[in-house]
């Protein structure tokens, strides 16, 4: 389901601009449709035949995306192992300080070699209702006031959904749209897009490597930009909507961790709207730790020494501990899992999204 099918549903009801939106506000907010300082009932402003329609707008709203299991972390995070409407599973991560990372693909056609999520391609790509649904799969669970779109998948693959879902978190969902963060290994269409969007999200580039080369290695099936080109591109729309970029350098013990590296930073980033992100290799299952060509983390000390060592070249940097580590949530650590891999996990009852004529209340947590 398309956020524009919901929308031409609603229409093809009578439905005006303020009906669907209402409509649509009550389930990003995960809330049922008398919520809100006015507590009207649905009588008092839906048309009839909308009213009708609600119960089955609710089943099918929920059926897009469910949690199957829920797995919390030791620093306030928590994975979720969403099941699709298809049977298709997507991970989702609820983050502390009131955010979460979202999927846009099943699976991710990248490959960069670090990362759990493209090891067996791409699968399918999400609808921009089941991009959104994950979010409302959050809000039923704890606040949400960001989203970033850093789970399984590249969003440049998955371009049209993923902007259309970005347009109505940033209206009709109410986030900041500097606090929607579209993550991307660089693409030219991206920069072409996104300028053109009533919501401007911030941008997050996966840099990773100063040396056009080792980055063709790292990311193997990414498109061929050169670090130049794309903190050039960053940069111009960094300028543009007034946020800095953010580039993602994904720390690899003896790869991109040189001094040389953090030179090749300098060099790229000085006088630049940007923020350096440093994230130390968060290890996946399956790999051999011992053998040969299998990356690893760098020590936390060595990892705080190149982060004062930017500091000191006027590199604005931050040293970024990956939330949910302990239940593989972290950064290139998502991947399609199996809902086989779960048999014991019982699967969650979904949010009351839209609630039918009789208007429940959603009951508070104990």
């Amino acid at each position: 389901m398309q956020l524009e099918h919901i929308r031409q549903r609603l229409a093809a009801l009578g439905a005006k601009t303020c009906h669907e939106d209402r409509v649509l506000r009550a389930w990003l907010q995960a809330q049922p449709l008398d919520a809100g300082a006015r507590r009207r009932q649905a009588q008092d402003y839906l048309p009839k035949a909308i009213r009708e329609e609600l119960p089955a707008l609710a089943a099918d709203l929920e059926a897009l995306a469910r949690v199957h299991s829920e797995h919390p972390g030791a620093d306030g995070s928590a994975r979720l192992l969403v099941r699709l409407g298809d049977g298709q599973a997507v991970e989702s991560v609820l983050l502390p300080r009131d955010g979460v990372c979202v999927s846009t693909q099943v699976g991710c056609a990248v490959g960069c070699t670090f990362c759990m999520t493209g090891r067996d391609g791409l699968l399918r790509q999400l609808s921009s209702g089941e991009i959104v649904a994950q979010v409302v799969l959050a809000r039923a669970r704890r606040p949400v006031k960001k989203v970033v779109f850093m789970g399984m998948g590249e969003p440049a693959h998955n371009l049209d959904n993923v902007l259309a879902a970005i347009d109505l978190l940033g209206s009709a969902g109410g986030i900041g749209h500097k606090n929607l963060v579209f993550s991307t290994v660089g693409d030219r269409r991206v920069f072409e897009r996104l300028p053109q969007q009533a919501v401007k999200p911030a941008l997050a580039l996966s840099l990773h490597t100063s040396r056009a080369e080792l980055r063709a290695q790292l990311l193997p099936k990414a498109p061929r930009l050169t670090p130049e080109e794309l903190v050039e591109l960053g940069e111009e729309y960094a300028r543009s909507t007034g946020y800095p970029i953010q580039y993602q350098w994904t720390l690899l013990d003896g790869v991109n961790d040189s001094e040389a590296e953090m030179d090749g930073i300098v060099r790229l980033l000085s006088g630049k709207y940007a923020i350096m992100n440093l994230i130390p290799f968060n290890a996946v299952g399956g790999e051999d730790e011992a053998g040969e060509g299998a990356f690893r983390r760098p020590a936390w000390e060595r990892a705080r020494h190149l982060a004062r060592y930017l500091h000191q070249r006027r590199i604005l940097t931050k040293l970024r501990n990956s939330a949910g580590q302990d239940i593989d949530g972290g950064c290139g650590q998502l991947r399609a899992r199996s809902l086989a891999e779960d048999p014991s996990s019982p699967q969650a009852p979904a949010p009351q999204a839209i609630s039918g004529p009789a208007l429940r209340r959603r009951q508070p947590r104990p």
